[in-house]
């Protein structure tokens, strides 16, 4: 899974790096982001790229109530295009979720550890990502999304079998594309990211 994350680059360079509208979102750089906290992504609209904020936990929009977001933290990529909760959303609102690194715990001893994972570059990569906009009658609009997961590669796996779905540069246009709803294309991006292009090493917040 994918429970914790860090953001330190400036949403400046994010934006720049997309050709994107819009850098001043109310986030603040942070080594600890959890569930429940609005992050920024990057989104595709008619007007081009832009960022924009989510709370991290999607609702779908045919929920009874918001609730259901803190189990939806994040989607599995091998049954994100059936599962309810997220296939309408996979189709149509994907969105890339900026990051500087991840974190896991490994449980196999007393106390956990935790391990932080990151790109050997040092450089901030994207989460590939699903947005929602929950709007029922009455009821103030709430923007939510998820990230997805996949199975760890050899960097990740012995701390976690699961880690999110980094995407290369070659596949976020792509990812960002609502025009390509082809399931089995898609899947293609939903890859565990290469291992020797990553680094993991004992961490605190």
């Amino acid at each position: 899974m994918c429970g914790r994350f860090l953001l330190i680059t400036d949403l400046s360079v994010v934006a720049q790096s997309f050709g994107a509208a819009d850098a001043s979102l109310p986030f603040l750089p942070e080594r600890n982001i959890h569930p429940g906290r609005h992050i920024p992504a990057v989104i595709r609209t008619a007007g081009g790229n832009r960022l924009a904020s989510f709370l991290w936990g999607l609702v779908p929009f045919w929920a009874k109530d918001p609730s259901i977001g803190a189990r939806l933290i994040n989607a599995r990529a091998e049954t994100i295009a059936e599962k309810p909760s997220f296939q309408n959303a996979f189709r149509k609102r994907r969105c890339l979720i900026p990051a500087d690194g991840f974190y896991e715990w490994k449980k196999d001893g007393t106390p956990k550890k935790l391990f932080q994972f990151g790109l050997k570059s040092k450089e901030p990569f994207v989460f590939a990502g699903l947005y929602e906009r929950w709007a029922p009658a009455g009821q103030k609009p709430l923007d939510t999304c998820t990230i997805i997961t996949t199975r760890a590669n050899e960097v990740v796996a012995p701390v976690h079998d699961r880690m999110p779905v980094i995407v290369p540069k070659a596949g976020q246009d792509l990812w960002l594309n609502p025009e390509i709803q082809n399931p089995a294309l898609l899947a293609e991006v939903l890859k565990p990211y290469p291992a020797r292009e990553m680094t993991g090493e004992p961490a605190t917040f």
